[in-house]
């Protein structure tokens, strides 16, 4: 089997969680490759996503590695296993590998957590907001390209309507509810679907108004990816240079704790209600 030329980011974590597991382990490559009985250089091919791996061979590796966790080891097994095309494959070609990555994320994820200061998160806009967004790119989007970006953030919204809906959460800033992409008739109907949304219970709503003041995190829009098991969380983080994904542990930690001191700020559910009905009311 060929080497992958552009692996994925779940199949480039999937080997960077096996890279952590050896170095722990203190075993070198030339070991791992012995365990499998394959040659030295398929175990860093393997661990940079460029080569799959098997469930079981997934699982003899972290056996000699010494990982004690099992629930970690189903995890990773069971992304080794991963054969099916994602829907997001037939996006792979015509958008930024960062935006397939994001819809795969999403898909596999356990609860969504969104924080955001001047945008909707996308997986609440409507698609007439979303086209709005859209709009403003610098330089203007070609009209296949804003297409196919329209196409990717409204099949990703699926994550919320399937029949085991993701559970999400998202703080969004009072700025981003009055921002009017679209005019204002656009904007009452999308403040309309985050209400319509909101009242489901897998998911939350919180808004942070301008009253609350200044916060840690005011410059960024983020969305923290919770897994089946914490070590394999992801924050992806949004840029006008793009997207980006964390993993490493220390910078989870402090994407939890920026998460909670938000919390702290924003209103109740039932409190962010009301604020974004009364803010539907005055366009």
């Amino acid at each position: 089997m060929p080497p992958r030329s552009s692996p994925t980011a779940r199949q480039q974590r999937l080997g960077g969680e096996l890279r952590k597991l050896r170095e722990q382990s203190g075993m070198s490559t030339q070991q791992a490759a012995a365990l499998l009985g394959v040659d030295r250089t398929r175990i860093p091919n393997i661990e940079a996503g460029r080569f799959g791996i098997s469930a079981e061979r997934v699982r003899t590796l972290a056996f000699n590695y010494g990982c004690p966790d099992t629930a970690l080891v189903d995890q990773l097994a069971a992304m080794a296993q991963e054969r099916d095309r994602g829907w997001w494959e037939g996006h792979r070609g015509l958008l930024p590998p960062a935006l397939i990555d994001i819809a795969e994320l999403e898909y596999h994820a356990s609860e969504l957590h969104t924080a955001v200061t001047t945008h909707i998160p996308g997986l609440l806009q409507t698609e007439e907001h979303a086209r709005a967004v859209f709009d403003t790119a610098v330089p203007p989007l070609p009209e296949p390209d804003l297409e196919a970006r329209l196409a990717l953030r409204l099949r990703r919204q699926e994550v919320l309507d399937r029949d085991r809906p993701v559970s999400y959460e998202a703080v969004i800033h009072e700025a981003a509810l009055r921002m009017r992409f679209g005019g204002a008739e656009v904007t009452r109907a999308q403040l309309e679907h985050i209400l319509e949304h909101s009242d489901r219970d897998t998911v939350s709503v919180r808004v942070i108004p301008f009253a609350a003041g200044g916060f840690p995190g005011a410059g960024q829009s983020f969305t923290y990816v919770s897994a089946p098991v914490p070590q394999l969380d992801t924050v992806q983080l949004d840029s006008s240079h793009g997207s980006l994904l964390l993993d490493a542990d220390m910078k989870l930690r402090r994407y939890r704790g920026l998460l909670d001191r938000l919390r702290g700020l924003a209103l109740s559910a039932t409190e962010s209600r009301a604020f974004i009905r009364a803010i539907a009311l005055d366009l």
